[in-house]
C-alpha cells in the first residue's frame, strides 16, 4: 500500500542542515580485480586507487572536519563469481549450465574471489570504519553464483549467450553481514536484511535526520517488503535508496538489465518493477541512486503522490587512462573517481550539488582539460561536445517540492 508523507513530515528536523556531502561511490570491481594487480602481472596494483578512494572519503568525513556525513556504494564491489549455482537455488530447483560467451568474468569461478577479492574490499572499508555510517549493498558481480538456465541455452550461431542468473549471497554476508565488525553495535545501522544484502542507516546532519535504504541487485519481493516497513518504522525522515541496477545513461530505469533475475525467477524485480512495486509508493523517497551501466544518467520522476523522486546513475569503472598511462591500454580499471552529493536544504530553493571528483588525480572533472577526451567515447556519449558530455557529471538540481514534504526550515 502506497504510504504518504503526512503529519510527521517535520519531525526529521530540529534544527538547521547546513551544507553537507553525501559521497557516492560507483562501481570498485576492477580496482579489486585480482588480475590488476602486480602480483598478476598487471603494471600497477589497482586496488591502489580503490584504498585511495576509500582514505579520502574517511579523511573528509564530518568526524575529520570535513563534511561528508554519509557515503553509499553502488555494488559491484568485487569482480568474480566464486560458485557455478548457490545452495539455495538448487534447493528451489534450479538448473545450471556453463555461461558461453561474454566476458572472463563468466567463464568460470575463481578461487581468488575470496582469496583476495573480498578481503581487499573489506581493507578498504576498514579505512573509513568508526568514521562516518555507510551502506555497501551487492551488485551483479557480488553474488556467488552466475550461471545459464538450460531451458534458455546460448545459441552461438545466433551469438546469443542464453538467459542467466545470479544467485547466493555467502562471499557478501561473509563481510558485510549485520553482525561484521562494520556494523555490530553502530547506533547508526537501524536494520539488516537477508544477511545484511539489504540494509538501512539513518545518518544526521546539523540537527537533520535522513534515513538511507541499500537495496541488493535486482531485491526481491521479500526485501521490498522489508524496505517499506523500515520506512514505517522512521515516518517523515526524507528517504534515500541506492540499488546497483537502477537507472540507464538515458534518464530511464535500465530495461537492459544483464542478468535480468526477474526473467528466470518471479520472486525479484527488474528497475521497473522495483520503481511500480516500492519506490513510487513510499512518498519519503526523494533521491535514488545506482551503478551498474556505464556513463552517467538522471531524470526525475512523478511517484504515485505526484511528488519528484530524484534518480541518478554513475559508473565509472570503465575509466582506464590510469591503465592507458601506465601501458596496459585498452584495460578498465577506474581511476579513482566517485560523486560528491553537497546538500543545501536550509534556503528557500533546496539543491544538491553534484561534482565528480578523482582521488587519483586530485581534481574534479571540471579542472581536467582532458576529460571529454578520455572518457565520453567510451561511456558511449562520443556524439556530445566536451562541455555537455561535462554537464553529465558537474551539474547542480533543485528539490522543488521537498520542503512541501518534509517541512520549511525553522525560522
Amino acid at each position: 500500500m502506497a504510504t504518504a508523507v503526512g503529519a510527521h513530515a517535520e519531525s526529521y528536523r530540529q534544527g538547521d542542515c547546513g551544507e553537507f556531502t553525501v559521497a557516492m561511490i560507483p562501481d570498485t570491481q576492477n580496482y579489486v580485480d585480482y588480475r590488476h594487480q602486480k602480483w598478476s602481472g598487471f603494471p600497477f596494483d589497482a586496488a591502489e586507487q580503490y584504498f585511495a578512494q576509500m582514505w579520502w572519503v574517511g579523511e573528509h568525513a564530518r568526524s575529520a572536519g570535513g563534511d561528508i556525513v554519509f557515503a553509499t556504494h553502488m555494488g559491484d564491489v568485487w569482480q568474480h563469481y566464486s560458485e557455478w549455482m548457490d545452495a539455495g537455488h538448487a534447493a528451489r530447483g534450479f538448473k545450471w549450465m556453463p555461461n558461453f560467451g561474454g566476458s572472463e568474468v563468466a567463464l568460470s569461478p575463481k578461487a581468488h574471489t575470496r582469496a583476495f577479492e573480498i578481503p581487499t574490499a573489506v581493507r578498504g572499508y576498514q579505512l573509513i570504519d568508526g568514521k562516518l555510517p555507510f551502506s555497501v549493498l551487492p551488485g551483479n558481480h557480488d553474488f556467488d553464483a552466475l550461471w545459464t538456465d538450460p531451458s534458455h541455452p546460448p545459441q552461438p550461431e545466433a551469438k546469443k549467450d542464453g538467459v542467466r542468473h545470479v544467485g547466493g549471497l555467502t562471499g557478501f554476508q561473509s563481510a558485510f553481514s549485520p553482525d561484521s565488525a562494520f556494523f555490530k553495535g553502530k547506533p547508526w545501522y537501524v536494520g539488516g536484511h537477508d544477511g545484511g544484502a539489504d540494509s538501512a542507516q539513518v545518518f544526521t546532519a546539523g540537527k537533520c535526520r535522513f534515513l538511507h535504504i541499500g537495496l541488493q541487485y535486482h531485491a526481491p519481493d521479500a526485501s521490498l517488503a522489508w524496505a517499506a516497513k523500515v520506512i514505517a518504522r522512521y515516518p517523515g525522515l526524507p528517504t534515500i535508496v541506492s540499488t546497483h541496477d537502477y537507472l540507464d545513461r538515458d534518464g530511464k530505469r535500465n530495461r537492459r538489465s544483464n542478468p535480468n533475475n526477474s526473467r528466470l525467477d518471479p520472486q525479484d524485480n527488474d528497475p521497473q518493477m522495483i520503481w511500480d512495486e516500492f519506490i513510487s509508493r513510499q512518498d519519503q523517497v526523494f533521491l535514488v541512486l545506482s551503478g551498474h551501466v556505464g556513463g552517467q544518467g538522471y531524470s526525475v520522476a512523478a511517484n504515485a503522490f505526484g511528488h519528484e523522486v530524484h534518480q541518478m546513475m554513475a559508473d565509472y569503472q570503465g575509466r582506464g587512462q590510469t591503465a592507458n598511462e601506465a601501458g596496459a591500454t585498452g584495460v578498465d580499471v577506474g581511476d579513482g573517481w566517485l560523486r560528491l552529493l553537497k546538500f543545501r536544504l536550509d534556503g528557500e530553493r533546496p539543491t544538491i550539488e553534484v561534482r565528480t571528483y578523482s582521488t587519483h588525480y586530485g581534481m574534479f572533472a571540471s579542472e581536467v582539460p582532458e576529460y571529454g577526451a578520455w572518457y565520453k567515447a567510451h561511456d558511449g556519449q562520443g556524439q556530445l561536445s566536451d562541455a555537455d558530455y561535462l554537464k553529465r557529471d558537474e551539474f547542480a538540481l533543485t528539490l522543488t517540492d521537498f520542503h512541501q514534504r518534509f517541512g520549511a526550515p525553522k525560522p
